[in-house]
């Protein structure tokens, strides 16, 4: 007779049963069947080039969808090209379409699209939202969705599972974005670095789909391969909402299973938090900043994107005026919200308040406008605040916080804690009266062309649309200097900038490469230019490529002549990326190293080829001084970098 096996947790089942092959054990590489792939504009032109150099005929998974949400604003030609060509690749190569407008790639996949008991990448770092119906829902680089797309699985590193228990009840006032905080201020922006992170426990009955996608969302900021929560009754009644209940299939934790780490939060001590400039992770009570002036409140984006989060925000503000020294900004982030707070009357209250009513899109999230006046505090119900991201300068001075916080912000003109403008106000907590069945519109989601038609269509390419450039494979002998020396938590947006100044040149990386890294340095492309041919080094510290998933960071800085990044260690995502590029990521073997690595030192390695091949260890000098490194790469992905990258590898495999 068998052995019953172990119990198995709502991650643990995901994997287990799109497990193609490896051992759950974490640390290990194991590879997954992918049934959906999600991308967006700012990252999906180079999935379509991608797709291209692939040779892709039609889409091999149950469903790809190319969503248009992040470059919408039209002062030029550039964005509208990008649309364009986004749409002729869907047509050719069969995947849904999302048109500009509709809304944000991750509620709006969650209204329509996501499916319990599904695994789905996206090329987007918040894909983890897609959790919150207890789908395995990862963020990776483009080319991991190109390959998905083509019907390869995904190879990642096996996490932690990260049991978080909630129990109590959330005291008013207070909503899921403080919960997703209160991880954030325990933990750090790093904290769930190779985890996933899954909610558990009695507290569930009071959060509903949406408000699990604000905390799956936000995982992404702690770090987290992905987070996950049950597929159970409020999942299924969401879906209802959706005419989507077919779709439903329960998906439970075992009783008496176990995980690798443990938490408990208690929700009935949370209060009301807020992330202060410039990090996720540097988070207070808002009672400890309260008074701070304000010059802009911005409600929207992904990170908090349903619809009791506008309706909420219009009960507070209803039959008030905000503040004459405040922008008050609202993103809607899908149509379909828009359409049922416009049914409900909340659209009005916010209109008569002052609110001014932007693109159902990310918008100001990726500082696509909405970018705030120099030192004026902006308090945004955004996932992300580090400089620069606003569209602003690198001073800009970016919170993050609940609407709840932010409509009484926008009231008052300063950072007001709800609970004290609730009494003072006697505003009324409790049932928003939302609609129980969503005003549903697919009308700007175009299906996939019939494959009989999908060979006639030809790819729309303006002149902003360029190809992917090629890489030479990866010298076994390497003299190079150290370009830049940065410290810790540098992000994507660092290196390869957001805005509206950098972003219309997403599909054009020659162009988009001027712009990298010129916050920390601004002849840094100039600089790598003069030496690309030789190429040249980096030095990071401690969480290197954390934020956005943009594969942007590796391409551009290797189309400048990058071949090596050293530093203390690397962001998930980012790592990868850098891995599909040909860009060799080490770190060091004593941290302390880092400081005696300066800007200008002559990096040199010998024996590459072998000493990857061999071991996890590689020895170089600087300045003739020796040093030891290491690497985590499997050694599938020592192949590609050697190759030159993962498209150079299999371009010469089908030689």
């Amino acid at each position: 007779m068998a052995e019953p096996s172990a119990p198995q947790g709502v991650a643990e089942k995901l994997i287990s049963s799109h497990l193609v092959d490896g051992a759950m054990t974490p640390g290990e590489e194991v590879t997954l069947r992918i049934d959906q792939t999600l991308t967006q504009d700012a990252t999906g032109t180079l999935v379509m080039q991608e797709l291209e150099a692939l040779g892709l005929e039609r889409v091999h998974t149950e469903l790809s969808v190319q969503y248009v949400d992040h470059n919408l604003l039209q002062a030029d030609e550039k964005n509208a090209e990008d649309h364009a060509y986004l749409h002729s690749a869907c047509r050719k190569f069969g995947l849904w379409y999302s048109k500009p407008g509709n809304g944000v790639s991750h509620p709006t996949h969650m209204q329509r699209f996501g499916k319990p008991g599904k695994t789905m990448i996206g090329s987007d770092s918040h894909t983890p939202a897609g959790g919150a119906l207890g789908m395995l829902a990862i963020g990776v680089g483009g080319l991991e969705v190109a390959l998905a797309i083509t019907g390869k699985p995904l190879n990642i590193r096996m996490p932690e599972i990260w049991g978080v228990h909630l129990h109590g009840e959330l005291p008013p006032w207070c909503s899921a974005k403080d919960v997703i905080l209160e991880m954030l201020r325990r933990h750090g922006t790093k904290g769930a670095t190779n985890r996933i992170i899954e909610y558990h426990g009695p507290g569930l009955d009071g959060l509903t789909a949406m408000d699990r996608h604000v905390i799956a969302n936000m995982g992404a900021e702690l770090g987290a391969t992905t987070t996950v929560f049950p597929a159970d009754d409020e999942v299924r009644r969401f879906l209802a909402s959706e005419d989507r209940e077919d779709d439903f299939t329960e998906l439970l934790a075992d009783d008496g299973v176990t995980y690798d780490v443990t938490e408990d939060i208690d929700l009935s001590e949370i209060v009301p938090l807020i992330a202060k400039p410039s990090s996720p992770g540097n988070v207070v009570p808002v009672s400890e900043v309260a008074g701070e002036p304000v010059g802009q409140v911005v409600i929207g984006s992904s990170a908090n994107p349903g619809l009791r989060d506008f309706a909420i925000a219009a009960r507070i503000v209803e039959g008030r005026q905000t503040h004459n020294g405040v922008s008050f900004d609202v993103n809607p982030s899908s149509r379909e919200i828009l359409a049922d707070l416009t049914h409900m009357g909340a659209t009005t209250e916010l209109i008569q308040s002052g609110a001014r009513i932007h693109q159902a899109g990310c918008m100001g999230c990726i500082g696509m406008g909405q970018a705030p006046a120099p030192g004026t505090n902006s308090l945004r119900t955004f996932p992300r605040n580090f400089p620069g991201r606003s569209g602003a300068g690198a001073d800009d001075q970016v919170w993050l916080c609940s609407p709840e916080t932010a409509a009484a912000s926008a009231l008052t003109g300063e950072i007001t804690d709800p609970r004290a403008l609730a009494d003072e106000l006697d505003l009324k907590w409790g049932d928003l009266g939302l609609p129980e069945h969503a005003m549903v519109n697919i009308r700007m989601l175009e299906e996939p062309a019939p494959a009989e038609e999908a060979g006639e269509v030809e790819l729309v390419k303006g002149p902003n649309i360029s190809g992917l450039p090629e890489f030479d494979p990866f010298p076994d002998e390497l003299e190079i200097p150290i370009l830049l020396t940065v410290g810790d938590d540098i992000s994507t947006d660092d290196i390869s900038p957001a805005g509206a100044a950098a972003l219309p040149y997403r599909s054009n990386i020659p162009k988009l490469a001027q712009f990298a890294f010129v916050r920390i340095d601004e002849d840094y492309p100039s600089k790598a230019e003069e030496i690309k041919e030789s190429g040249h080094a980096i030095v990071g510290g401690d969480n290197y490529g954390q934020g956005s998933s943009r594969e942007h960071a590796a391409i551009c800085p290797r189309y400048l002549g990058l071949r090596v990044v050293i530093a203390k260690s690397f962001a998930r995502i980012h790592w990868q990326n850098l891995a599909n590029f040909g860009i060799l990521a080490l770190e060091f073997t004593d941290e302390g190293d880092h400081d005696a690595l300066q800007q200008g030192a002559t990096l040199s390695f010998s024996g590459v080829h072998e000493a990857l091949q061999s071991g996890s260890e590689i020895t170089g000098t600087v300045d003739g001084t020796e040093y030891t490194f290491r690497h985590q790469l499997s050694a599938r992905q020592v192949s590609m970098v050697l190759a030159g990258g993962l498209i150079r590898e299999i371009a010469e495999s089908q030689d």
